[in-house]
């Protein structure tokens, strides 16, 4: 087996001490350009490999930045991640993907390990957490581990967060499906206790009282993201009694099964229903019935919620740093939302 080559040996080939070729190696600036690029070309002749975790356990910084997202399978949160590692990268950081697939444990599990890891900072988009299992988001702000929640935040003293403002998505969405002369409209939604779906439930019924429309609670079903739910809740509407001529989806795939649900049954897009959708998914603008949907600005919110850890991560001031940023929704009106031109 292969001695590994040491700092020491390096050393003795410049005939330099070990610590000058230890400050080289880590970018001392006491150690001259010269100096710093000899070190580094002999150390990548002599097959040299630094032991990042000691050299972690010295610095007490692993460079690496935990990101928990429910999937990494969709857009908008593989955008995110994109925009996150494109900040975060130039500063030298490494990223540790993980997926809770809207599991509460593996969550639990994801920050555990993260922890364990030492990463130096968790920026998260949160999975429904019970009572019970606060303690692991409290573990970390204990631990003064940067904590950063993008799209899906729990509202905690002392841990910022970077959103979209889902109110004003909601209202926005609904009002333009009251424009184009729908009057009874439908809101498929997720699950409540997240913060973001609560908000876009709020904006839809706000844009109903403002415009004079009855909410109907009949017309709100509660939907997961995926096709199949958004046909189940067309099928589900269309059996009332009066059933809606619009719906405001919380989903972009919902809104791409109801409106599948309705071709099916002979029932004209937009003509006589109106189908809006939430997060701008690529798909919605190359369909030959492009679906209207509420951009979420996944790459700026990803740059953003790195911008927020690093301004966090570098302060030294020991002045706690709580930002809240709320981006701007912008809505994309397309066809199927569109009668009046």
């Amino acid at each position: 087996m292969d001695q590994k080559t040491t700092i020491y040996d390096i050393a003795k080939k410049l005939d330099i001490t070990a610590a000058t070729v230890s400050r080289a190696l880590n970018n001392n600036p006491k150690i001259s350009e010269v100096t710093r690029k000899l070190v580094l070309e002999t150390a990548a002749k002599m097959n040299y490999k630094q032991n990042r975790l000691a050299q972690s356990l010295r610095s007490g910084k692993s460079n690496n930045v935990g990101v928990i997202v429910p999937r990494i399978d969709s857009n908008f949160f593989a955008s995110a991640i994109r925009g996150i590692e494109e900040e975060l990268h130039p500063e030298g950081y490494h990223i540790i993907i993980c997926q809770t697939h809207e599991d509460e444990n593996r969550q639990v599990e994801n920050i555990t390990t993260l922890l364990n890891a030492q990463v130096d900072g968790i920026l998260m988009s949160i999975t429904n957490l019970s009572k019970e299992n606060e303690y692991i988001i409290k573990n970390v702000v204990r631990k003064n581990v940067p904590l950063v929640f993008f799209d899906r935040k729990k509202n905690m003293d002392g841990v910022s967060s970077v959103t979209i403002n889902d109110f004003e998505g909601g209202y926005l969405a609904t009002k333009n499906l009251i424009e184009q002369g729908c009057k009874r409209i439908a809101h498929l939604t997720g699950d409540q206790s997240l913060e973001i779906y609560a908000n876009r439930k709020n904006g839809y019924e706000k844009a109903l009282l403002d415009n004079g429309l009855e909410l109907n609670n009949d017309y709100v079903f509660r939907a997961r993201s995926s096709v199949d739910a958004g046909r189940q809740a067309v099928d589900r509407l269309l059996s009332l009694e009066t059933p809606p001529d619009g719906i405001f989806s919380s989903s972009d795939f919902a809104a791409l099964g109801a409106i599948q649900e309705l071709k099916e049954r002979g029932i004209k897009v937009p003509e006589e229903f109106c189908v809006f959708g939430f997060g701008n998914e690529p798909f919605t603008q190359f369909m030959e019935l492009s679906i209207s949907s509420v951009d979420q600005s996944p790459l700026e919110m990803g740059k953003m919620a790195a911008k927020v850890f690093l301004e966090q991560i570098n302060n030294t001031d020991n002045v706690k740093i709580e930002k809240k940023v709320v981006l701007t929704p912008e809505l994309h009106i397309r066809k199927s939302s569109t009668r009046i031109k």
